[in-house]
Protein backbone atom coordinates (compact mmCIF):
# COMPACT_ATOMS: atom_id res chain seq x y z
CA UNK A 1 0.00 0.00 0.00
CA UNK A 2 1.27 3.62 -0.78
CA UNK A 3 2.06 6.18 1.52
CA UNK A 4 -1.45 8.83 1.47
CA UNK A 5 -0.59 12.44 0.48
CA UNK A 6 -2.42 15.30 1.06
CA UNK A 7 -2.76 16.16 -2.46
CA UNK A 8 -4.60 12.55 -2.37
CA UNK A 9 -7.44 14.57 -1.02
CA UNK A 10 -7.85 17.20 -3.56
CA UNK A 11 -10.78 16.26 -6.35
CA UNK A 12 -9.16 16.33 -9.97
CA UNK A 13 -11.47 17.42 -12.79
CA UNK A 14 -11.15 16.68 -16.55
CA UNK A 15 -12.10 19.57 -18.56
CA UNK A 16 -13.72 18.97 -22.12
CA UNK A 17 -9.76 19.74 -23.40
CA UNK A 18 -8.60 16.51 -21.75
CA UNK A 19 -6.72 18.62 -19.42
CA UNK A 20 -6.81 18.35 -15.69
CA UNK A 21 -7.81 20.56 -13.28
CA UNK A 22 -8.65 21.88 -9.90
CA UNK A 23 -11.47 24.41 -8.89
CA UNK A 24 -10.39 27.22 -7.72
CA UNK A 25 -11.77 26.75 -3.61
CA UNK A 26 -9.52 23.70 -3.43
CA UNK A 27 -6.51 25.36 -4.31
CA UNK A 28 -6.94 28.28 -1.87
CA UNK A 29 -7.26 25.78 0.41
CA UNK A 30 -4.33 24.38 -0.37
CA UNK A 31 -2.06 27.11 -0.24
CA UNK A 32 -3.98 27.91 3.04
CA UNK A 33 -2.27 24.20 4.00
CA UNK A 34 0.87 25.36 2.98
CA UNK A 35 1.08 28.41 4.77
CA UNK A 36 -0.13 26.60 7.81
CA UNK A 37 2.24 23.94 7.59
CA UNK A 38 5.27 26.89 7.17
CA UNK A 39 3.68 28.73 10.44
CA UNK A 40 3.94 25.70 12.37
CA UNK A 41 7.54 24.83 11.29
CA UNK A 42 8.47 28.17 12.04
CA UNK A 43 9.59 27.58 15.62
CA UNK A 44 10.73 23.99 15.37
CA UNK A 45 14.69 24.04 15.47
CA UNK A 46 14.77 20.65 13.58
CA UNK A 47 12.75 21.91 10.74
CA UNK A 48 14.20 24.56 8.14
CA UNK A 49 12.60 25.90 4.69
CA UNK A 50 14.61 22.80 3.26
CA UNK A 51 12.84 20.10 4.88
CA UNK A 52 9.39 22.16 3.78
CA UNK A 53 10.44 22.93 0.37
CA UNK A 54 11.15 18.83 -0.08
CA UNK A 55 7.70 18.08 1.73
CA UNK A 56 5.72 20.23 -0.60
CA UNK A 57 7.84 18.95 -3.89
CA UNK A 58 6.40 15.62 -2.57
CA UNK A 59 3.12 16.71 -2.46
CA UNK A 60 3.37 18.28 -5.70
CA UNK A 61 4.98 15.17 -7.24
CA UNK A 62 1.48 13.00 -6.37
CA UNK A 63 -0.66 15.91 -7.54
CA UNK A 64 0.73 15.13 -10.62
CA UNK A 65 0.94 11.61 -10.83
CA UNK A 66 -3.00 12.25 -10.11
CA UNK A 67 -3.46 14.60 -12.98
CA UNK A 68 -1.43 12.40 -15.68
CA UNK A 69 -3.97 9.27 -14.08
CA UNK A 70 -6.99 11.60 -14.82
CA UNK A 71 -5.83 12.41 -18.60
CA UNK A 72 -4.70 9.14 -20.00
Amino acid sequence: MSARHAADKLPVYSGSDGRAYLACDDVVALMRAIAESCRNLADDPDCDLHGAGAAVDIEADALACRAIERTT
